[in-house]
């Protein structure tokens, strides 16, 4: 007989939350049983998953009791406090907060690229890397393979309002309504401005370094997932008028010089990667191509003018899937079955 796991999802009612029920479904993940957990104002609520209905429990301690898998999305506050608990009691757990992906005890894992590390973490917590990083990190794979390694990486992100989550989601959707309608634009506290027809760069900053902590993650995460703290990475973050699916401009530089065909070629070839490359054609990945899709999608792939030798292609991918929950259940699915 085939094991089967007993799953609490904590932040169940969160965009992230019920996106990893829906993963879980479509997936065929081996759910013995459900525990579906949330706040207290949370608590009480039915929602539906393998065709049955469950209700969410409310955060405490005793939710992981018997628990063979938790996967949280419910902030790094609550990932500090109940992670450590829910690993205690023997569940594997995979948080997709920033709380544990520094710690060196705890493995920070894209399958594709370095599910081995994973394998029997300290502390029973496996880290999801944040968004931004995951797609870029698959990209990077293969072009690290076959440069001999990545001496640079210059990347510029564009990312949807979902990574925001559900109620910056609300948010921007009414602010564009009211745009439209020539009404002052709501939701600027949530939204830390007007997103609606325009950008924002609306990160907590770093005021040591100039940068935005979204940016600094894409540095420090880099190195910690390829092993390698000679990686540099110059990032820059800017939040568009997108409901959904990051964007991401990358220029590369490797130790040994790189062929465009070479690299188009062995990115067709790994796995969880679309190639879309005939961009005097049009084709290239775009945020409403890969909405609902699991998979990083990558085009524009070219030497690099201003750096010969050096590739620059685009990279684009559903944040909420293969930026969160996507990759959260591969782990699970990579480590388990």
């Amino acid at each position: 007989m085939s094991k089967s796991y007993r799953v609490a999802v904590v932040g169940v009612t969160g965009a992230v939350g019920e996106l990893i029920l829906r993963v879980l479904e479509e997936r065929q993940f081996p759910v013995r049983e459900l525990v579906p957990v949330a706040s207290a104002r949370s608590a009480g609520k039915t929602l539906t998953f393998q065709g049955a209905t469950h209700t969410v429990k409310a955060l405490a301690p005793e939710v992981f009791d018997g628990v063979d898998l938790a996967f949280f999305a419910a902030g790094g506050s609550i990932s500090r406090e109940y992670a450590p608990i829910a690993a205690e009691k023997g569940a594997l757990v995979i948080d997709n907060s920033s709380a544990f992906r520094l710690d060196p005890d705890c493995p920070l894992c894209v399958p594709e690229v370095n599910l081995e590390a994973a394998r029997n973490p300290k502390k029973g917590i496996i880290a999801n890397p944040n968004c931004s990083t995951t797609q870029m990190v698959v990209a990077l794979k293969p072009i690290y393979e076959l440069g001999g390694g990545i001496k640079r990486v210059v990347v510029s992100t564009y990312q949807a309002i979902s990574g925001a989550g559900a109620q910056a989601i609300e948010a921007f959707k009414q602010q564009s309504l009211d745009v439209a309608k020539g009404e002052a634009p709501s939701g600027t506290e949530k939204l830390k401005g007007q997103l609606a027809q325009n950008l924002l760069m609306h990160w907590t900053p770093d005021e040591a370094s100039g940068y935005q902590e979204e940016e600094l993650k894409m540095v420090h995460e880099t190195k910690k997932i390829f092993g390698d703290d000679s990686i540099r990475v110059t990032p820059n973050a800017v939040r568009v008028p997108v409901l959904s699916g990051h964007s991401e401009f990358l220029a590369v530089e490797t130790n040994q010089p790189l062929d465009p065909a070479a690299v188009r070629e062995a990115l067709a070839s790994m796995e969880g990667v679309v190639v879309m490359d005939a961009f005097a054609n049009g084709v290239y990945p775009k945020p409403l191509d890969v909405v609902g899709r699991d998979e990083v999608f990558v085009g524009r792939i070219r030497e690099d003018v201003g750096n010969p030798g050096g590739i620059t292609l685009w990279v684009v991918a559903d944040n909420l899937r293969k930026g969160a929950a996507t990759n959260a259940v591969q782990i699970a699915q990579g480590l388990l079955l």
